[in-house]
């Protein structure tokens, strides 16, 4: 609930955002206004209208956040599929199968957001006449209020989620990559027009055979929906087809529109004269010929002595009369006469006037709109009559006459007759009620019997069911220990594996513990290359003549070593061993041991052989070489 002190302040909030920002919120849903509203306003820490108000005037960029909060951009391609198949079929049959070849089909996406299902019309439309027929018919506009919105809806690129909705050989065909992002082809998307449109206060695009409005109307309140509603009627041609969101019925527009299906909210237009539509188009009009003084205060006197309460409207909504009756009723002062409808009170209360007052232009005869109440002068509740009424001059419609007539004493008087009826009727109610009763007890008793019968079978066939899962569980239970008994000896198994496993392991551990000894005894440099020459043993010797420890080497491609060693030239030899089990082979080089002294080294390589001849690498051994006698080892 809001206190009257937050209705005024939060009032004041969207006049200021109609007259210095140029947008008129006043037509939408209060209780979605207000919630969407106050989250903007929590975001960035204020917690009155007021203050939210005076940040508004020195922040102007705050407006845009504003306007995107209260404006929900959620849409997706093809989304409801099954109302888009709809779509395709009576569009196929009424627009499609209609047009002679070279005649335009115009389509117009309302409330167009990123733009979504506006490339869904596209995609629809080319695959239904092809792209060459596209090009030369179809034109698209697609319009929304949010220029955010539009102006990421122009690129037409979309992340891949963003078109899981779409088949992938309809993303072959009219999407291209673009890194990690997909646009719509630039050869179809320049036949779309965007463009920002006030669906409540700009002129509707008009001649259209089909209009997209999904889900954009339920954000507006009865009576803005009714001149939106209006404007669609005039756009549409008279084999036009609307296309609604699932969450929009228009149960209130039978005379615009008629259901083609109601489950997919696709909608044709009434074919019929609208003349008031037509005057929304015009300007003001000059006003009626003078009349003479004395006239004027004969017509006054004669209409403020009317005892209903009597208000006049001019096509554009403007007030030009109200009565006494009226201005005592509805506490209407003397410089009311001459505002807009939709800035008084009596535009909504005690009744929603500006869509029966649309309904009566639109069908050029009184709308009778039954007894509302309202609170009289006295404070009396009264009940009014209100009939809408059209003016009509020699070639044009004047203006509308909204009439309250007092039916107070006539509704007391109804409610009393119809208690008296109701008393009558329950009298009678009740003594019928006796023999239904006897009739109802027998029924149940018989009914009674029959579902103790089928109970009875119900039992049997339960039983019969249970037999039978019982003997499936005793069939599982069999298999079950049949699985037991391989999986036992499939354990066994590894336990044998996993023992001569570990025989091997330690045998292999023995071996190499025994290797190592042999290497480290040896006076000769020794390195162990695997098949990748990679180095995997390097002994003592091996570093105090080349000065790398083992950890340094270990793991490395011996060609790769900085030694002082020409190891390039050893990469043959190596290879040769390796690959081909040749001999060993001895090499004499120019090398410079770790502490810089020159020297001669013998290399000798030999094939690294196990005892099933396999080739596990080869085995490098280096002395230094002295007037043709090595060292001994």
């Amino acid at each position: 609930m809001t206190s009257p002190e937050t209705d005024a302040s939060f009032e004041e909030l969207l006049e200021y955002l109609k007259n210095d920002r140029g947008f008129d919120f006043t037509g939408y849903k209060r209780s979605t206004l207000l919630r969407r509203t106050r989250r903007r306003m929590e975001e960035v820490g204020i917690g009155e209208f007021g203050e939210y108000h005076a940040y508004l005037g020195t922040h102007p960029d705050e407006f845009t956040q504003l306007f995107n909060t209260i404006l929900i951009n959620v849409t997706s391609f093809f989304r409801d599929p099954e109302a888009w198949d709809a779509l395709t079929r009576e569009l196929r049959v009424r627009v499609v199968e209609r047009k002679q070849a070279g005649e335009p089909i115009r389509v117009w996406s309302a409330g167009c957001a990123s733009g979504e299902e506006t490339y869904t019309l596209v995609i629809l439309l080319a695959e239904m006449l092809g792209v060459e027929r596209f090009r030369e018919q179809v034109k698209i506009y697609a319009t929304d209020v949010d220029q955010e919105a539009l102006a990421q809806a122009r690129y037409g690129s979309y992340a891949a989620a963003d078109l899981e909705g779409v088949p992938a050989d309809v993303r072959e065909r009219y999407f291209e990559r673009a890194g990690d992002r997909l646009t719509l082809r630039a050869d179809l998307r320049r036949y779309v027009i965007f463009g920002r449109h006030d669906l409540v206060q700009d002129a509707p695009i008009s001649h259209l055979d089909l209009l997209v409005c999904r889900n954009v109307l339920m954000y507006f309140n009865a009576g803005v929906q009714g001149r939106v509603m209006s404007r669609f009627h005039y756009a549409l041609g008279d084999a036009g087809l609307l296309f609604l969101g699932k969450a929009e019925m228009m149960r209130s527009h039978g005379g615009l529109f008629t259901p083609v299906d109601l489950k997919s909210r696709i909608f044709s237009r009434v074919a019929r004269a609208n003349p008031r539509e037509r005057l929304l188009a015009m300007g003001r009009s000059a006003g009626a010929p003078a009349r003479a003084a004395q006239q004027l205060r004969l017509r006054d006197a004669v209409l403020d002595a009317d005892p209903a309460a009597r208000v006049v409207m001019d096509p554009e909504g403007t007030v030009t009369f109200a009565n006494k009756t009226a201005r005592r009723l509805f506490g209407l002062a003397v410089t009311d006469v001459g505002r807009s409808l939709q800035d008084l009170t009596l535009s909504y209360r005690p009744v929603e006037l500006r869509a029966p007052i649309e309904r009566a232009y639109s069908a050029r005869q009184s709308v009778q709109l039954g007894a509302v109440e309202h609170p009289g002068p006295d404070g009396d509740l009264r009940s009014l009559d209100v009939c809408v009424t059209p003016l009509f001059g020699e070639k044009r419609i004047l203006g509308v006459s909204v009439t309250f007539n007092d039916v107070t004493a006539h509704q007391r008087l109804q409610t009393e007759l119809q208690e008296a009826n109701q008393e009558l009727e329950t009298a009678f109610e009740e003594l019928q009620s006796t023999n239904e009763e006897l009739e109802t007890t027998n029924e149940e008793l018989q009914s009674t019997i029959e579902e103790l019968e089928t109970t009875n079978e119900e039992l049997q066939s339960t039983i019969e069911e249970l037999e039978t899962t019982n003997e499936e569980l005793q069939s599982t239970n069999e298999e079950l220990e049949t699985v037991n008994e391989e999986l036992q000896s499939t354990i066994e198994e590894l336990g044998t594996l996993n023992d001569e496993l570990h025989r091997r392991t330690g045998a292999l551990n023995a071996a190499n513990a025994y290797v190592g000894s042999i290497l480290g005894s040896l006076r000769m440099a020794v390195a162990v290359l695997d098949r990748g020459s990679d180095v995997r043993i390097w002994n003592a010797q091996a570093e105090e003549m080349w000065g790398l420890r083992a950890d340094e080497v270990e793991g490395r491609a011996f060609q790769n070593l900085d030694i002082g060693l020409p190891v390039e030239r050893l990469k043959a030899p190596i290879r040769a061993c390796i690959e081909e089990r040749s001999a060993a082979e001895e090499l004499v080089l120019d090398a410079v041991n770790r502490r810089g002294r020159s020297l001669r080294c013998r290399v000798t390589c030999a094939p690294l052989v196990t005892v099933e001849c396999e080739v596990l690498g080869a085995v490098v051994l280096m002395e230094e070489w002295r007037d043709g006698t090595a060292e001994p080892a």
